[in-house]
């Protein structure tokens, strides 16, 4: 367990996560916030948790770490309702697989996506095609585009302009 920020991290073997769970919710975390994926290459992904307790204002991070190989965590769905949509997102977008949840099914992403888009190691189709634009200036990206005219702002004369007009 760590404290930052005044929230409370406590983080667990993936066996171990449902139980986690139960002992905060028995304690008075009965408010279930959110729960994400996090990529962490090259080896695995964190599920992170936000929970609550509403008469302390106390806030717990139950975080743990599942393997790229096999991601695969029990489902917290038994233990707070709230996490059906979450859990079904990262699967979608991280593609953790939560055993035991009740209907492990697509939410976000159109019928016969392929892939998981929150992934650090997904193509984006739309990179492939086009470089990043933001990555360089115009011109030095190496994709032979030219590069963009230096100008001055509207209403600056080209020369004469700032100490050098004085001194004259």
């Amino acid at each position: 367990m760590s404290e930052s920020f005044g929230e409370i991290t406590a983080d667990v073997p993936p066996g171990d996560w449902t139980d986690l769970l139960e002992f905060a919710r028995d304690r008075g975390y009965v408010f279930f916030d959110w729960l994400t994926g996090v990529d962490e290459p090259p080896d695995a992904f964190s599920v992170v948790a936000h929970l609550y307790d509403p008469v302390t204002r106390a806030h717990l991070l139950p975080r743990t770490r599942v393997p790229r190989a096999d991601p695969r965590l029990p489902s917290a769905v038994g233990v707070f309702r709230g996490a059906d949509w979450h859990e079904r997102e990262t699967f979608e977008m991280f593609g953790v697989v939560f055993e035991g949840h009740p209907n492990l099914v697509p939410l976000l992403l159109p019928e016969g996506f392929e892939g998981h888009p929150l992934r650090k190691d997904f193509v984006l189709a739309a990179r492939v095609a086009k470089a990043w634009p933001g990555a360089k200036e115009p011109g030095e990206s190496g994709h032979g585009s030219p590069s963009r005219r230096k100008t001055l702002p509207p209403g600056v004369p080209a020369a004469g302009w700032g100490r050098d007009t004085e001194e004259r």
